[in-house]
């Protein structure tokens, strides 16, 4: 069940509810609760063939699971990205690269009224 109740715990909650609303309340709340469970079905069934009309015929192709947030676990997508092997050509790549030898460091270049330092007007 959702939100860990199980079936006990409902029936004591309901028993509860019983006890507290006294039976000569009991058939308007049962009744108001029928219609408020009646109502949210059909929210549920308006929004999933409202849905349908948008998306169209697409939305029968989209697998869901793939969407469910909770099946995002950052250690499993780590540990597959870990433990990936990396595909033929990048390892060809990864291999031809060289390491550059480093820049020559030049002196900072001093700016003075005449030689002014270059002034770009759409980077600010």
């Amino acid at each position: 069940m959702q939100f860990g109740l199980t079936f006990e715990k409902l029936l004591l909650i309901g028993l509860i509810v019983v006890l507290i609303v006294g039976p000569d309340r009991l058939p308007a709340v049962a009744e108001g609760f029928a219609r408020m469970v009646r109502k949210a079905g059909e929210y549920l069934r308006d929004t999933k063939t409202r849905m349908r009309d948008e998306m169209g015929p697409e939305m029968d192709d989209v697998d869901w699971r793939k969407l469910d947030p909770r099946q995002y676990d950052p250690r499993r997508i780590i540990r597959e990205a870990l433990l990936e092997t990396p595909a033929p050509a990048a390892a060809a790549a990864a291999a031809q690269t060289t390491i550059a030898e480093p820049a020559v460091s030049r002196a900072p270049q001093e700016f003075t009224a005449t030689n002014k330092p270059p002034y770009d007007p759409e980077a600010t």
